[in-house]
């Protein structure tokens, strides 16, 4: 009981970041109607930014390899600072590689395929300059007592329950930008404006409403998603590389279809549904863990087209 109690507190965890990458996913998709694929890209920049922006060292061999920032920056300073710089990034293929065909009118699907390049650029890009090496943050990221205190009991002497700390700090950190999120979409001026063009953007247009501003700020919010939860992942393990943040893109895909594409309580949803799933699965099939979002996706898409919180498409003849 106690093992199967700390599986489910893990997958609470690691759930919640699934979520917030996912919402970065579906709040461009709710907006223009097409999938981000350089999202992934932007979650492994947010890593780097923020691994280097707390003084950490290039360990690889790329162009770079050996640099070090000559100031280290207090985490929680350094998690919003790399957020926001992936937002920037974000903001910036809005402009290059979505916009131009928006102007232009074009099929969504080219859109798909300029998001895909612009990811495969930033990779490459990545390797050159860094490397492909494995960068680990310190053990004190979360502060002294964090890294003297590795795990926590949340049981009783007869009945333990050790939790690693990093993860139930991240689960904390998950859950204040979800709550966050919620209050901004629904109670703000620019919530407000994000779900009228996300409704019909040519009524929210005539309403005063500026389209291109809200787009902007839209792929602000979704790389700030991707860059912090591309770090909250990095802590509890490491940056595995370039290439980092390809896994946890084709998961945040999975969450969207199995919450339902655009509905952002769905997103949350998958994303916990996900992470409960991966950490239920025995020990002695961890190497497959990962094929679980497949799996997952499979059957949805089989049993329940619109996703758990989707709603059917009615076709007008």
């Amino acid at each position: 009981m106690d093992l199967l109690l700390q599986s489910l507190v893990n997958g609470l965890s690691i759930g919640s970041v699934y979520a917030i990458f996912a919402l970065g996913y579906t709040l461009v998709f709710s907006i223009l109607g097409i999938i981000n694929f350089a999202h992934g890209a932007v979650f492994t920049l947010g890593a780097y930014f923020t691994y280097f922006l707390i003084g950490g060292q290039n360990n690889g061999t790329g162009l770079l390899a050996g640099a070090q920032l000559p100031f280290g920056l207090p985490f929680p300073v350094a998690i919003i600072l790399g957020g926001a710089l992936a937002g920037l990034v974000s903001v910036g293929l809005e402009r290059v590689a979505f916009r131009p065909l928006r102007a232009r009118g074009a099929d969504p699907l080219l859109a798909l395929v300029s998001s895909l390049g612009a990811g495969l650029v930033i990779v490459n890009l990545v390797q050159y300059l860094i490397g492909a090496e494995i960068l680990s943050y310190p053990t004190n990221v979360y502060g002294h007592w964090a890294e003297q205190h590795p795990s926590l009991n949340l049981g009783t002497a007869s009945f333990p329950i050790q939790i690693r700390t990093v993860q139930v700090i991240i689960f904390g950190v998950s859950l204040v930008i979800l709550l966050a999120l919620l209050y901004l979409i629904n109670r703000t001026k620019m919530g407000k404006a994000m779900q009228a063009v996300a409704e019909n953007p040519t009524t929210a247009s005539l309403l005063g409403v500026s389209t291109d501003r809200v787009i902007l700020f839209t792929f602000l919010l979704s790389g700030l998603l991707a860059g912090i939860s591309g770090t909250l992942v990095a802590t509890s393990f490491s940056i595995s590389g370039p290439y980092f943040g390809l896994a946890y893109g084709l998961k945040g895909l999975a969450v969207i279809v199995l919450g339902g594409l655009g509905d952002i309580g769905g997103a949350v949803l998958g994303g916990f549904v996900l992470g409960l799933a991966e950490a239920l699965v025995p020990g002695e099939y961890t190497a497959y863990k990962d094929a679980v979002a497949f799996l997952l996706l499979f059957l949805i898409l089989m049993l329940r087209p619109q996703g758990l919180l989707g709603r059917r498409l009615i076709q007008k003849v």
